[in-house]
């Protein structure tokens, strides 16, 4: 059913007060429990040092007593792929405290590793302690697209010691304006060979794992039992839906991302930490032709990267263990405005997931296994362009063009000699269509077109065609005439 968590080992908790009392170089004395009067030693010698370790010390009372003890679900061999539920907010996270979390890990940097990561160690949140966490820490990316572009650049700049790549295409020249991963000379390659070749590149210190397949129902928490989070780079609702809900079965941080256009938003889905999984957000797929894809609708180029970009810092901050996880928080970004805002997510008490009574106990249910998707797709279904159509409308045109978008759309700007058949209204319209002579559909995108013409083809229609980009194309191309 899906339930794939490790146990916490046996000997994690007991070990946790033996290394917190093993102080480094700073050792710091609390005076008194209930006036926290501080005595520093070593180089901390400024109140705001103090406060520091102070903070340090009541963060670490925190982790040892309340959080980690008795708790169970720490994920993939006892690595921190949960935070403390009642940790929504962090301060600098205890040396002592990340080496008996990570066991194993190198008690210092590298020389080579010093250097690369020296604006890290100077940061009080951060430091070396923090930059040994990233090293031992793992994420998996679903895409290496616009979105898993730039966060997986930055994750691999960072220090992430192991990133998974998830992904089956390959690099298409339309894809080089916004995903940055790629280039020229990878045309027609894998995707994966191009972003794991480009990340080792940017940091060969971080160990790449490349998944050469689709994300499903059926491989998914094979792959994500693996990593301490996962970062959603994917395009489309069903991978997202699939994401949400692996990530909900094995307790892991989700971090969420999308875009449109000029807009984008992000999100960090953990409901075992608190705040609702992205099924409270939507609860399930969208209709059919109400959003187009980045195909139909395009995408400016910059705008992934700043999502994207969001989306590395969240994983950074989850894995560091450091500021607020906007647990509940939907980041909303307008480029065109040039602002962001915050929407509040509530947890859905009727949520098919994370309910008081879910209904989904496993990663496949109807909206991961289904193959259809709420922007229907036209690479396969004949297809004229609006250049091609503005063509046949010059000369002696004899066939029908359908407008298939709302009465109030089709007011706002038409395609001349159009015909409007509401998307909703075009079964009624059947007896109305000829079969001898060629139908061009429209919508706003392509999207409602893209089905309109389906349906038609299965009525037993044979000179149909979708008019790709739909009116968006066709002002679009009228604006260089």
């Amino acid at each position: 059913d899906g339930h794939h968590v490790h146990s916490l080992r046996s000997d994690f908790t007991t070990e946790v007060p033996h290394c917190i009392r093993q102080m480094d170089d700073e050792r710091t004395m609390v005076a008194g429990e209930n006036n926290e009067q501080a005595i520093v030693a070593g180089n901390a010698r400024t109140s705001d040092q103090i406060a520091i370790r102070i903070r340090q010390r009541k963060i670490r009372r925190g982790i040892t007593g309340r959080h980690l003890e008795g708790r169970k679900n720490l994920g993939h061999k006892g690595r921190l792929s949960q935070i403390p539920k009642q940790a929504n907010c962090f301060s600098a996270f205890d040396r002592d405290a990340i080496r008996c979390i990570f066991r194993g890990v190198p008690a210092s940097l590298s020389p080579a590793e010093r250097l690369r990561y020296s604006r890290h160690l100077l940061i009080p949140d951060v430091g070396e302690a923090g930059q040994l966490r990233l090293k031992n820490a793992s994420v998996l990316l679903v895409g290496t697209g616009a979105l898993g572009s730039p966060a997986a650049l930055y994750l691999a700049a960072a220090g992430v010691g192991r990133l998974g790549l998830v992904d089956d295409d390959t690099v298409d020249a339309s894809n080089l304006q916004r995903q940055i991963i790629h280039g020229e000379s990878w045309i027609g390659k894998p995707k994966l060979d191009s972003a794991a070749a480009r990340l080792r590149e940017v940091n060969p210190h971080v160990q790449v794992e490349c998944h050469a397949l689709r994300f499903t129902p059926e491989n998914a928490i094979g792959i994500a039992d693996n990593y301490d989070l996962i970062v959603d780079g994917s395009d489309n609702f069903t991978t997202r839906f699939l994401t949400n809900d692996t990530a909900w079965f094995l307790r892991k941080p989700l971090v969420h991302g999308a875009i449109h256009r000029f807009e984008g938003q992000a999100a960090v889905f953990a409901p075992h930490l608190g705040g609702p999984c992205y099924r409270c957000l939507l609860p399930g797929m969208p209709p059919a032709g109400s959003v187009p894809s980045c195909q139909e609708a395009g995408v400016l180029g910059v705008l992934p990267g700043i999502i994207g970009s969001i989306q590395a810092m969240e994983a950074l901050k989850i894995l560091l263990g450091i500021g607020t996880i906007p647990l509940g928080k939907l980041m909303c970004y307008d480029g065109l405005a040039s602002a962001f805002r915050t929407l509040k997510l509530n947890r859905d008490p009727e949520c098919a997931l994370c309910g008081d009574r879910p209904s989904i106990h496993g990663v496949l249910n109807a909206e991961t296994a289904t193959t259809t998707e709420c922007s229907h797709s036209t690479n396969a279904m004949p297809a004229i362009t609006t250049t091609e159509l503005r063509d046949l409308l010059a000369g002696d045109f004899h066939g029908l063009l359908i407008d298939v978008r709302e009465p109030n759309e089709h007011a706002a700007a038409s395609i001349p000699g159009s015909r409007l058949i509401p998307f909703k209204t075009l079964p009624e319209a059947l007896d109305t269509l000829p079969r001898d002579k060629d139908i061009f559909i429209h919508c706003k995108s392509g999207g409602r077109s893209g089905r309109a013409v389906q349906f038609l083809l299965d009525q037993g229609y044979t000179q149909v065609k979708n008019v790709a980009g739909g009116i968006d194309a066709w002002l679009e191309t009228e604006r260089w005439l």
